[in-house]
């Protein structure tokens, strides 16, 4: 069963734990302009070590960079371990697309690293390819988890051992207004309580497989760290109140001139026209109300509904999967993009980076839960869970 451990968090500190300047998204989701702009706002800020600049006036890598500023910020007391080791519960405060306020809780913790097949820390989604060598050397020279990996827990009672009085010891609101507030747990009943209930059932892991298996390169290499044989993780309780799943949608490009997306479609859906593109923001609502995928494009807008064929070709019911039958079909040299938020992709097909768009409906908690107890792997990019756990609340050391 999985390993759940506490550890001595590396934290800010911060007058009354305010840290909304120092913290940042996971260093994959950051672009350049956030980038400089998160440097901008502070210079302490966790983007300089989760993803660090190369500094030409010494030569120094941008791993020697983020490891000297470790120790340094270590030394000048900006970063301070907590003694004795701890779980650190997050609480993750925000307002859904209705309007109504939501919240995530779960705890942060060293979770023990299995190999690839073994054991019971399981990824929910296969991987697109990704080069591995640059968070690989980050372990190498940082020796550090700088934020923390998402799983998701099969096991009943995490959430209500998160029930915590008091203040938190860190909190901060980020950029989308998502409020985060981290709250330290030492007391050895506790501790030993929430390590017995993530260690009871399998963890799925829902955001970070890249780092995961990293993590599991690195564990194995002559002069790894001490700690690396576990992964800082931040384990939810995977239930409908805990978790918000958000679809992520295909860009498509590379088609020949002239190719007709919605001809093609039709082979694999049943095509109904939604009006231009002006209205489909609103597209996913009615997505739901026909059971069906979207179709965008400059020149408009339709629902995409699964005909039996391609139902019967898909591996799960998923509209993932779905979309993935009909796009095998599509000319050679396409090129398939994946994109979280509608007004994110009408935005690339105005700017011509996208040929069309097919929106895709979430996957649900049920879906997910299923997925992990038969043990099987989603497609590609079927989830995006939402908010996202913040760098720059705890770092955990491997030494």
């Amino acid at each position: 069963m999985p390993r759940f451990e506490p550890f001595n968090g590396l934290r800010y500190n911060a007058e009354a734990g305010y840290v909304d300047d120092v913290i940042a998204p996971p260093y994959d989701v950051i672009g350049p302009e956030e980038r400089a702009r998160l440097e901008a706002r502070s210079p302490y800020n966790a983007v300089r070590i989760e993803l660090p600049r190369d500094d030409d006036a010494t030569g120094r890598s941008r791993y020697g960079v983020a490891a000297d500023l470790l120790r340094q910020w270590q030394g000048d007391k900006i970063l301070v371990a907590d003694d004795p080791p701890a779980f650190y519960v997050h609480r993750m405060g925000f307002h859904d697309a209705a309007g109504r306020p939501r919240q995530t809780v779960g705890v942060i913790g060293a979770l023990g690293i299995e190999a690839p097949g073994q054991g019971d820390v399981l990824p929910h989604e296969h991987t697109t390819p990704k080069d591995r060598a640059d968070r690989l050397e980050m372990l190498r020279q940082v020796r550090a988890n700088t934020s923390p990996i998402w799983g998701l827990s099969l096991a009943r009672g995490l959430s209500e051992l998160c029930q915590l009085p008091g203040p938190p010891v860190a909190r901060a609101t980020d950029d989308d207004g998502v409020h985060h507030r981290l709250y330290l747990v030492t007391e050895t009943g506790l501790c030993d309580a929430i390590a017995t209930v993530v260690g009871s059932a399998p963890i799925v892991v829902a955001d970070g497989h890249h780092r995961y298996d990293v993590a599991d390169m690195y564990r194995q290499e002559p002069g790894a760290a001490p700690g690396a044989d576990a992964i800082m993780a931040l384990i939810v309780e995977l239930t409908e109140e805990q978790l918000t799943v958000r679809a992520t949608h295909r860009l498509l490009s590379g088609l020949p001139e002239g190719f007709d997306v919605v001809a093609a479609l039709d082979v694999w859906f049943e095509v109904v026209e939604a009006g231009p593109l002006s209205g489909a923001a609103t597209l996913p609502v009615r997505m739901d109300d026909a059971g069906a995928l979207g179709l965008v494009t400059e020149a408009g807008a339709w629902l995409l509904r699964p005909r039996p064929p391609t139902e019967a070709a898909a591996q799960a019911d998923l509209d993932s999967s779905r979309v993935a039958v009909a796009t095998a079909a599509f000319p050679d040299g396409l090129v398939v993009r994946y994109q979280h938020g509608v007004d994110e992709v009408t935005a690339a097909l105005a700017s011509g980076s996208a040929q069309a768009a097919v929106l895709l409906r979430p996957a649900t908690v049920a879906q997910i839960a299923a997925s992990g107890h038969e043990r099987t792997r989603m497609p590609p990019k079927t989830t995006f869970f939402w908010p996202k756990p913040r760098t720059g609340l705890v770092f955990r050391l491997l030494d």
